[in-house]
This record gives C-alpha cells, sequence and structure tokens, in this order.
C-alpha cells in the first residue's frame, strides 16, 4: 500500500526486452537504502517487485499484463520515473489510499500555467469517468491528487511548484501518457451496491448496508 506522495525522481538505467516481459533495471538512491529482494517499489505508480539491489540502483521484473494496463512499456534508458516505497504501518498518510494498481492510462490534453501553479488537463478513460468525481483523490503516475474538474471525458488536476519540481509531472508535455489509478473505495462501493455488473448480487441500497450492520 501507497500514499501517492512520491520519494524520489528515479532514472531508467536499462531496459532489457523478454518478448512478452521486460526487465528494468531503475536508479533510486532514497528507495532503494533499505529495500532488498521481495519489497515492493511504486515506479510511476505501478507497484514492482524488487528483484535485487545495488549501488543505488534496483531490479525488477514486468509481466505482460503490467506492460498492457500501464504506460511503462513507453519507457526508455534515461527515461525520469517517480518512485516511492510502500507505507509503513502507524506512519503518516500523506496522501491517499494507493494500492499501485493501475487502472488504465490517460493523455495530457493540454498544460496551462499560472503564477504559482499550473492546471493540467488529463482525458479519461471512459471506463474510468464514473469513479472520477471533483475535489476526490485520483492518482497520475504515482502522484496523489486531487481533482479540480470532472468530465467525462477528461479531468483536470492543478500542481503546486513542489509537484512540479520533484516528479514526472513537471516534464510531462501534452501526448504523453500517464498511469491512473482511482480510489479503490470507490470501487468497493460500486461493487457493494451491486452495479458493477448484472450478477454480482451485491446490496442494492445504503438500506440494506445499514440493516446488515445491526
Amino acid at each position: 500500500m501507497f500514499t501517492g506522495i512520491v520519494e524520489e525522481l528515479g532514472e531508467v538505467v536499462a531496459v532489457e526486452n523478454l518478448g512478452d516481459a521486460s526487465q528494468f533495471r531503475l536508479r533510486g538512491p532514497v528507495v532503494t537504502e533499505d529495500a532488498k529482494h521481495g519489497d515492493s517499489i511504486a515506479v510511476n505508480g505501478v507497484c514492482l517487485t524488487v528483484v535485487d539491489t545495488a549501488d543505488g540502483e534496483f531490479t525488477a521484473d514486468v509481466m505482460a499484463e503490467t506492460l498492457k494496463r500501464s504506460s511503462l512499456g513507453a519507457l526508455a534508458t534515461g527515461s525520469r520515473v517517480n518512485l516511492e516505497r510502500p507505507m509503513a504501518l502507524g506512519g503518516r498518510l500523506g496522501g491517499h489510499l494507493v494500492q499501485g494498481h493501475v487502472d488504465g492510462t490517460g493523455t495530457i490534453l493540454e498544460r496551462t500555467p499560472g503564477e504559482h501553479w499550473e492546471i493540467v488537463k488529463i482525458a479519461l478513460p471512459a471506463a474510468l469517468s464514473r469513479y472520477v468525481v471533483e475535489k476526490g483523490s485520483i492518482t497520475v503516475d504515482g502522484v496523489s491528487l486531487t481533482v479540480v474538474d470532472a468530465a467525462d471525458d477528461y479531468f483536470t488536476i492543478s500542481l503546486i511548484p513542489t509537484t512540479l519540481a520533484l516528479t514526472t509531472l513537471g516534464i510531462k508535455k501534452a501526448g504523453d501518457p500517464v498511469n491512473l489509478e482511482v480510489d479503490v473505495l470507490a470501487k468497493y462501493v460500486e461493487r457493494l451496491l451491486g452495479r458493477g455488473s448484472a450478477d454480482t448480487g451485491g446490496i442494492k441500497d445504503l438500506a440494506e448496508i445499514k440493516e446488515m450492520d445491526r
């Protein structure tokens, strides 16, 4: 579990194409200082398992499913990436609950600079639209952000100078893909209300939830 508060702006050192998978070597002295084999590190919001570490770098295998659902397949040697270690139980939850399980990808449509911030408009896949609401939380390339405006096919976010300086969102431009993870609590609520599919057999309304709690 992550919080979406990026710890470090890392770099892809090497990419090995393994056919239906890839192996990444990434530089991140901060996130690797206590990392070991089997640990998790979020790379642009994607939870990856550490294979090995050495000299401030770590290796991770990326399977076909991850390459299909995220933008990691577009990374190359020299690409900058957002890195975050899992949250520690008992620590502060600075962003929101993030699983590192990407729901889909969006595309940056436009950037509008302000005096002290920047508004970024991102295309929203139709399948994710119902989970994104104004003032709600969303993870973009692993960064926990608050939605400013939410439409059926796009949403906007407001980036402060710290986010622009310390994450890849400061260097991405219109046309670039980004990984999106919606708030998992919204998906659980939908499932409980029986809206996810016709055969969920889920709870149909809030009255049933109250009845179950008695």
